[in-house]
């Protein structure tokens, strides 16, 4: 009887921490998803950028934003208690970084940013093609990815599927991934068959491969690696992505640089395929060699007093606050979002993207947010 007692008082004290334990991370910085605009003024083109944009074809026509604050709606925005987002403190957000959460404000017809200005996307032709093919310019692709962790390796090597989502929740499969394993940095399998996740399939549509630490990426297509005398041809890198290194462990959002091939005057795709180190386009990146390629960054989030987190504006297609939510957009033009991600249950997020970026390119830098971050933690 004693040892039972014993038993139950240990069992009381354990929910007792985990509780405290749940409740202080909730507590910690999330940024929230804001429907209602905030900081919208735009910040002026410096000749650099300007320069940049033009000299690389990559004429982005500026969709205007649904304006939240137009005349005629009386009705108020609403946010979500940082402590009501439920299970979203799960252990893979568990980093020094602060989470992204929507802050829930009036509906929308179709939470969409541009409704007004643009239509959504489907899948042209075939699968193989389009996923490797830049967004049509004044489309918006709005697809979901579900993660699947059951199995028994899946807890460490999950499975993620990318669907594009179309009406009355009909969804068109695009491309799964899957981490390798046995390697020694980060490597993701990417495939347009969800039972194929090799190399040696057909399927094979690119990889997405990681520096030691987890803090830089790339995305390759399906070609192989630049080899001297070799009749194959080299492989295209799509994107890179380089998260800031969370050295001191302030704890803040998370900030990520991506770089893409440049854009030619007629929207096609600038191939970038490295023979050596200095042709990547991480030490294009890194040297300041910035021709050929763009570089976006995440969104800064708001910090919001009222809800105590930081929050962005999701327009309805995030619901939950998380670490790995996030907006790309051009330090240009920050009104255009080319690429949103953002969690809506434990295992389900939200993927939209625009021009220039095609499906493979946006899956990739999706699947880096999942992925450890051991510097950033």
């Amino acid at each position: 009887m004693a040892s039972t007692n014993i038993r139950d008082q240990l069992e009381h004290q354990r929910q007792r921490v985990e509780q405290r334990m749940k409740q202080k991370r909730q507590s910690l910085g999330l940024v929230q998803a804001n429907d209602l605009r905030v900081g919208s003024a735009k910040r002026p083109i410096s000749g650099s950028r300007s320069r940049e944009l033009h000299e690389l074809g990559n004429q982005i026509e500026v969709l205007t934003v649904g304006d939240d604050t137009g005349e005629g709606s009386g009705e108020e925005g609403e946010s979500v208690p940082v402590c009501s987002v439920g299970r979203d403190a799960s252990a893979d957000d568990l980093c020094a970084d602060a989470a992204v959460a929507p802050m829930l404000s009036r509906p929308q017809r179709d939470g969409s940013p541009t409704q007004n200005a643009e239509i959504e996307g489907s899948v042209e032709g075939a699968v193989e093609t389009f996923v490797i093919t830049p967004a049509k310019h004044g489309t918006l692709y709005k697809c979901r990815i579900a993660r699947d962790r059951k199995g028994m390796d899946r807890g460490l090597y999950p499975t993620y599927f990318l669907h594009l989502e179309k009406d009355y929740g009909k969804k068109v499969f695009l491309l799964a991934g899957r981490k390798r394993k046995k390697s020694t940095t980060s490597n993701y399998l990417i495939s347009t068959d969800p039972t194929e996740l090799t190399r040696q399939a057909d399927s094979y549509a690119g990889k997405l491969r990681s520096n030691l630490l987890g803090t830089a990426f790339t995305v390759y297509d399906n070609g192989k690696a630049w080899r001297k005398n070799s009749r194959d041809p080299p492989r295209h890198e799509l994107a890179a992505v380089v998260y800031d290194t969370n050295v001191l462990g302030f704890k803040g959002p998370r900030k990520m640089t991506v770089i893409l091939p440049g854009m030619t005057p007629d929207r096609q795709r600038v191939t970038i395929a490295p023979q050596d180190d200095s042709e990547t386009l991480l030490e294009r990146s890194r040297s300041k060699n910035f021709d050929d390629i763009v570089v976006l960054h995440n969104k800064t989030p708001v910090w919001n007093d009222e809800t105590q987190s930081y929050v962005l504006n999701f327009h309805g297609r995030v619901t939950q606050a998380s670490v790995k939510n996030f907006q790309i957009v051009h330090d240009s033009e920050p009104d255009y979002v080319a690429m949103q991600f953002g969690r809506i249950s434990e295992d389900v997020f939200t993927m939209d993207f625009r021009y220039p970026l095609c499906a493979l390119q946006a899956f990739g830098i999706a699947l880096s947010s999942f992925d450890s971050k051991l510097a950033c933690e």
